[in-house]
């Protein structure tokens, strides 16, 4: 259906080139990212995806805004899990084992979450550039599978290189349009 695959890449694109410049942003964003992200080795239909990318987005959300002052861990970690998502899927070729998801997810969320407490807003420009990458990427494949198809699940060595190299080159896009953002704003500074 191209119009999921649409409305995946429109989120995908807003988080790769803009979720540094609002907390906010970067929260749903992330939070529908991982959602949908994590449906996609499981090929879940549309209506399926969509129901978890937006109750990823709300629990990211509430969960970001009730934890005031561990926020940055949450958005990492949040963004962190949609860049664990998107590996895990051009990693295992369609074959995918939920507990591996799972486990391999998670590691990429906390590992992301405590960089981006740390480091703040350095670290999480890079974790939304590959977010939004990733995901656009996704909604891309979702959009128009029989020629896009590889970037959702790659089946060969060379497909998972392209692959890789098209979500590294658009992440690098997002970054330096977001690096050219103001330098802190009042809700990256908390």
């Amino acid at each position: 259906m191209i119009g999921g695959g649409i409305a995946v890449l429109l989120v995908g694109l807003l988080l790769c080139f803009f979720g540094v410049r609002s907390l906010n942003l970067a929260v749903l964003a992330s939070g529908f990212a991982l959602g949908w992200l994590l449906t996609e080795p499981f090929d879940a239909s549309i209506l399926t995806a969509l129901v978890i990318a937006v109750a990823g987005a709300l629990v990211a959300w509430v969960l970001a805004h009730l934890v005031f002052r561990a926020a940055l861990f949450f958005v990492g970690a949040i963004a962190g899990g949609v860049i664990g998502a998107k590996l895990f899927g051009l990693l295992e070729h369609g074959n995918g084992n939920i507990v591996v998801a799972v486990l391999f997810v998670g590691a990429a969320a906390f590992i992301v979450g405590l960089a981006t407490q740390r480091f703040r807003r350095t670290v999480l420009v890079a974790a939304c550039a590959l977010g939004g990458a990733g995901l656009a990427l996704s909604g891309l494949a979702r959009a128009f599978p029989d020629a896009l198809g590889l970037l959702r699940y790659p089946q060969t060595t060379w497909q998972s290189v392209i692959a890789a190299a098209a979500w590294l080159a658009l992440a690098v896009a997002g970054w330096v349009i977001q690096r050219r953002a103001p330098q802190e704003s009042n809700e990256t500074r908390r």
